[in-house]
Formats: C-alpha cells, sequence, structure tokens
C-alpha cells in the first residue's frame, strides 16, 4: 500500500499540488481503511472549476481546488458493484466522524472534493454504469482509476532530467532512459508489418 500511495502523492505534486498525508502509522485492529491518505491542495485554485467527469481524466485534475484523497492500490482487484456493496469499509472516510478531519484542516471555504484512487473498473458499459451509480450513491464526488496515475507519471518524466530527490520518479527515468517504458502514444503510429503476398504460380509450360 505504501507504493501505491507513494505514486499518488507524486502524481499530484508533480500537478501542483500540496500534499498532507494525514498519517504514516497503521491503526491497529485492521482499521486502516476508515482513514483519509491525503489532502491535496491547489495553491494557485483555479478561477472557474466548471462542471468535472466523476471519473477523472489527468488533464481534469488542475480544475481541483481542494480533495480529500483515499488510494485504493489492490491493483488485481475490480471494483464491481459485487465488491463494493461486500467491502464496506471502503466508504468508512466518508463517514461524518471521519471527514470532520478534512473539515478542520481545510478550514473555511468550499468543501473538499471527495476523491477515490481505485484500481479498476468494470470493462463493460453496464457494469461499470453499475459501479459508479454506487460509489455516487455512497457520497463519493470523483474517482480516478490507478492506470491514469501511473500512466500520467510515466508521460511526464523526462529521461534527460535527475529526479534525485525522489526514488519513485528516478525510477522511472532510468527505465524510460533504457527504453523498458516507451510513450503509450509512440506504438500508436508504428506502422504495421503488411502481411506478405504470396505470388501466384506460374502455369507450367505446355
Amino acid at each position: 500500500m505504501a507504493v501505491s500511495e507513494t505514486i499518488v502523492r507524486e502524481f499530484f505534486e508533480l500537478h501542483g499540488f500540496w500534499v498532507h498525508q494525514r498519517r504514516k502509522w497503521v491503526a491497529p485492529g485492521g482499521r486502516d481503511e476508515e482513514e483519509i491518505d491525503f489532502f491535496v491542495l491547489q495553491p494557485h485554485p483555479p478561477t472557474s472549476t466548471g462542471a468535472l467527469p466523476f471519473v477523472l481524466a489527468a488533464s481534469d485534475v488542475a480544475r481541483l481546488a481542494r480533495a480529500v484523497v483515499v488510494v485504493k492500490g489492490g491493483h488485481t482487484e475490480i471494483f464491481s458493484q459485487a465488491r463494493l456493496e461486500s467491502t464496506p469499509e471502503i466508504f468508512r472516510f466518508l463517514e461524518p466522524a471521519v471527514f470532520q478531519q478534512a473539515t478542520r484542516f481545510f478550514g473555511e471555504g468550499a468543501a473538499p472534493l471527495k476523491l477515490l484512487v481505485v484500481p479498476s473498473l468494470p470493462q463493460t458499459a453496464a457494469a461499470r454504469d453499475r459501479s459508479l451509480d454506487l460509489l455516487r450513491g455512497k457520497g463519493v464526488d470523483a474517482v480516478i482509476p490507478f492506470r491514469t496515475v501511473l500512466a500520467d507519471l510515466i508521460a511526464r518524466i523526462e529521461s534527460n532530467r535527475n529526479y534525485q530527490k525522489s526514488d519513485l520518479l528516478q525510477t522511472i527515468r532510468v527505465l524510460k532512459t533504457y527504453d523498458f517504458l516507451r510513450e503509450p502514444q509512440m506504438e500508436l503510429f508504428k506502422p504495421h508489418r503488411r502481411p506478405r503476398k504470396v505470388a501466384a504460380e506460374e502455369p507450367p509450360p505446355s
């Protein structure tokens, strides 16, 4: 889980947010899920945000002013309706007693966005819509897929820069330098190999 939180933290910091980690210790009794992972604050908030989509893209993050962030890093899990309904602890951060931590931290002003970083959503449209409707109904304001976070981090890291103050960013830089990570967009423009045409056999001489 610590790696997942580090990735999300670096993502928000690269987007210019101040990031405050609520705590670095794990609560006893396995109730770590009820805590908020991060408070994020944009020091230069956008003047007009407009309506945000429920599933955020990396480009939407610039329109956030403040948010509480909870990271769910089970990277082999799909947040289906059944998974969400069977795991109520996912939503403990929305309980009034827990969410008061955020209001005390941010003080006066607009209420922070309640943002959930999820490992994966269902592939089919109907199943995906059921999961999103359930999340909305529980009080989540927006979700961002972990794949979106990681892809944006990789795209922003430049191989000719030294990120020695961040082990994560430096690791991504080294992997890109040695071509272990490639830009997804570049793959779109790779020429496809055409199938070789088989020459027709010449008729035998008469």
